[in-house]
């Protein structure tokens, strides 16, 4: 098979190459720049040596701030299936709405965000502070007595975690580029999974441990140990966050650091952040980019929608409380693997072949879930099928930081706009195709499921249409 260039490339190399993230050697074009105005092998080390800076610090603290999001994100389900609906009497369409206000506030903050985010001086400070702030939050989860305590501090998460995914997309977008990008991407992506997992085993161990310690449940116990993960977490992201290469220099860079990060960034032709004004809005929307990236998300967003529920599928059918909240991390194992593995290898092959592979499993596990009377095992399968879309949302981004590189405020908006646009369907729209009880509801879905095939399809369509005129322009 061919990779992204139109070179031949073996097994054994594309091998290699997934796991050649400081790359040994440079293009031609690079290797003459560096004859010209100093000793080559000094560049490739400096260089090399900033790469390993970069993903030290922006890459492992997007990767624990990403972790814990995901970590507090999915709390509330492992929680409801653990306890809470009994104690709070939540028999009722409470868990579809504590998600519902979650993502009103993802998308009033979003595009604010977005913004604030690409200005150097509060890029660095943003994620770590509002980090404090969602940790103080969960900490307050494990004390409500009522549904609308918790609509409301569902709401305030929601506003806390805001700028974390769409916001390191943008970060990572502006120190690294090209299959540099791809790979760091998909790495950060993992964590969205280990998190949704980790939060999987660790409610199985606080139902089983803790119930009653202190007089408290046992999924109150939950929101606890999230919290008491979440702020150290935030307090590292004050002292290694470094925000945009025109952030404050941070302590551990060099003048020299900083002065390189920029010529990499200008060699890729990625436009550092420049004025806010009305005009961004206007050139946004008058390019195919917004249309078609915030349709790609739109899509993406309600399909996604069901792989977090196969726990209430289990407890349909009467597992026990442990094997509810586990069974499910395998879905979420598979999507750090597919996250990894499937964005790493469209840096080095073109990317529409594996997001083609990954639409088409989905495809096929929404087929197997329309039709539903299957066996007890193909279900199991078609559930952990669902995993595989680990790598549709890292890819997506990755593309928009490519494709929109040469205008940051546009890729602020755009990225902003994704989110915010594609999480106002998720307000809505579970409601209709997704809900927790009645004649259509979970885990059956039968009207939410052959949607989904629908919007698989779609986002499919949409990234290759996407592609096309990128290449054409």
């Amino acid at each position: 098979m061919s990779d992204s260039q139109g070179k031949k490339i073996t097994p054994w190399g594309a091998i290699k190459e997934v796991f050649n993230w400081y790359p040994s050697e440079y293009p031609a074009e690079e290797r003459k720049y560096g004859h010209r105005c100093f000793n080559f092998k000094r560049v490739k080390l400096t260089e090399t040596r900033l790469l390993f800076k970069l993903d030290l610090s922006i890459l492992i603290f997007a990767c624990l701030c990403f972790f814990t999001k995901f970590l507090d994100q999915t709390n509330i389900s492992n929680a409801f299936v653990s306890g809470m609906k009994e104690e709070l009497h939540l028999y009722g369409n409470e868990l579809n709405w504590f998600n519902t206000y979650y993502y009103i506030a993802y998308v009033i903050s979003q595009i604010p965000f977005m913004l604030l985010i690409s200005r150097p001086k509060i890029s660095r400070w943003l994620l770590p502070s509002l980090e404090v702030i969602w940790g103080v939050l969960t900490f307050a989860q494990s004390r409500v007595t009522s549904a609308k305590q918790l609509y409301a501090l569902r709401f305030l998460v929601g506003m806390a975690e805001t700028p974390v995914f769409a916001g390191t997309h943008f970060i990572l977008g502006s120190w690294y580029s090209g299959p540099e990008l791809f790979k760091r991407a998909g790495t950060w992506f993992i964590c969205n999974s280990l998190g949704s997992m980790f939060s999987g085993y660790l409610q199985a161990a606080a139902y089983k441990n803790l119930s009653g310690v202190g007089g408290m449940s046992g999924w109150r116990w939950l929101f606890i140990i999230d919290g008491i993960i979440t702020i150290p977490i935030a307090l590292i992201g004050f002292v290694v966050f470094p925000g945009v290469p025109d952030s404050p220099k941070v302590w551990y860079f060099k003048d020299s650091d900083i002065v390189l990060a920029k010529q990499r960034m200008a060699k890729a032709k990625v436009k550092k952040a420049g004025r806010l004004s009305l005009d961004v809005f206007k050139r946004t929307l008058s390019r195919w980019h917004w249309y078609i990236f915030v349709l790609c998300y739109i899509c993406m967003i309600i399909a996604s929608y069901p792989a977090g529920y196969m726990g209430l599928w289990l407890k349909q059918e009467k597992y026990p409380v442990s094997e509810v909240n586990t069974y499910p991390t395998v879905i979420y194992a598979i999507t750090a693997v597919s996250s990894w593995l499937g964005t790493t290898l469209a840096s080095i092959y073109p990317s529409w072949i594996i997001y083609s592979i990954s639409m088409a499993s989905m495809v096929f596990s929404c087929i197997c879930m329309t039709v539903w009377m299957i066996p007890t095992g193909l279900k199991f399968v078609a559930w952990y099928l669902l995993g595989l879309s680990g790598c549709a949302s890292p890819i997506l981004y990755s593309t928009v930081n490519t494709v929109i590189k040469g205008d940051a405020e546009e890729r602020a908006l755009v990225i902003g706009s994704m989110m915010s646009i594609g999480y106002s369907f998720n307000i809505w729209v579970p409601l209709f195709l997704f809900p927790t009880v009645g004649k259509y509801g979970a885990p059956r879905w039968s009207k939410g499921w052959p949607t989904v095939i629908a919007f698989w399809t779609l986002l499919w369509l949409g990234f290759i249409a996407a592609v096309v005129l990128h290449r054409r322009e």
